[in-house]
């Protein structure tokens, strides 16, 4: 009998490209997944993966039964959702992927709202970025996501997962106390066009979109320092060092010597959203979890 673990990690290969990345997703070593997929070639009696310079391609028979495999394993996690939706109780285990803001801006009050209601669900949490997380609900690593794009960049998201939307973050351009527009009531581009900043990562989507509002006008923003935490950068910002474009969600309070000043053309603002595989609709867990989340960010982005 074909083994399911190991064709979840097949799936996963084909989607993410690599054993290394599916070993990263599913929580696996990379040879745990070789084992497993080496598995399959076993019970199938046919090459599942070709070697490519240094990665993995599937072959013709691995795409054949990773087609086949994706139906199947879709097909038991709706039999398993079905079948615990029949007791009706928010019972097991569910595992989230929450970008860092949402992490600290609405999971805790997430954890209390299911304490009070849904004492039966454990929450496991990774924190991962909007991107990373899309592909980990995908493959399957993960139950659910909390993720975020920038007004208009799109996220792009599979069929097979559902979407709500639960709120709409703004961020502010946050400057000393003594900067020339610490005093304004609203900024545009325009405003802060010689200014320099720090940023998160390139690559991540808060750098693309401060990367793409400048664009909109013909310029690059003058990126003087790279730090992953908005806590670095509203420190930074308080040395008098540079200026930030930080979300309100998980931002806290300010320190005294702080300004956050809205900027409003463009108006810089993300929609948070919570997707999962539609598979796992009628799980009354996974809807405790994503009724909390809704409830939660409410009150947060309010």
């Amino acid at each position: 009998m074909i083994d399911p673990v190991a064709l979840r990690s097949l799936v996963a290969v084909e989607r993410l490209g690599s054993v290394g990345a599916a070993a990263t997703a599913l929580e696996y070593t990379p040879s745990a997944v070789s084992q497993q997929i080496k598995r399959l070639e076993s019970q199938t009696g046919v090459q599942l993966l070709e070697r490519q310079g240094r990665g993995v391609l599937l072959t013709e028979a691995g795409r054949s039964l990773t087609e086949s495999a994706r139906d199947l394993l879709a097909e038991m996690e709706r039999l398993e959702a079905r079948v615990r939706g029949i007791e009706g109780r928010p019972v097991g285990s569910v595992r989230i992927a929450v970008f860092a803001t949402a992490y600290r801006g609405i999971l805790p009050g997430v954890l209390e709202r299911l304490r009070a209601k849904a004492p039966g669900v454990v929450l496991r949490a990774d924190e991962i970025d909007p991107w990373e997380a899309v592909d980990a609900v995908a493959a399957g690593s993960h139950d659910l996501a909390v993720v975020h794009n920038w007004e208009p960049l799109p996220l792009a998201i599979p069929a097979n997962l559902e979407v709500r939307h639960v709120g709409r973050d703004v961020a502010d351009v946050i400057v000393h106390q003594t900067h020339r527009l610490a005093d304004h009531r609203e900024l545009s581009v325009e405003d802060v066009l010689d200014e320099e900043w720090v940023s998160v990562a390139p690559g991540s989507i808060c750098h693309q979109w401060l990367v793409k509002m400048f664009a909109d006008v013909g310029r690059a923003p003058r990126i003087r320092h790279f730090a992953l935490e908005f806590a670095t950068h509203v420190s930074l910002v308080g040395a008098g060092q540079v200026v930030a474009l930080v979300p309100r969600l998980g931002r806290g309070e300010l320190p005294a010597d702080v300004r956050a000043v809205p900027i409003t053309q463009p108006v810089s603002a993300r929609t948070v959203s919570v997707l999962w595989r539609s598979t796992m609709g009628t799980s009354p867990a996974l809807n405790a979890v994503v009724d909390a989340l809704s409830a939660e960010s409410v009150a947060a982005l309010s």
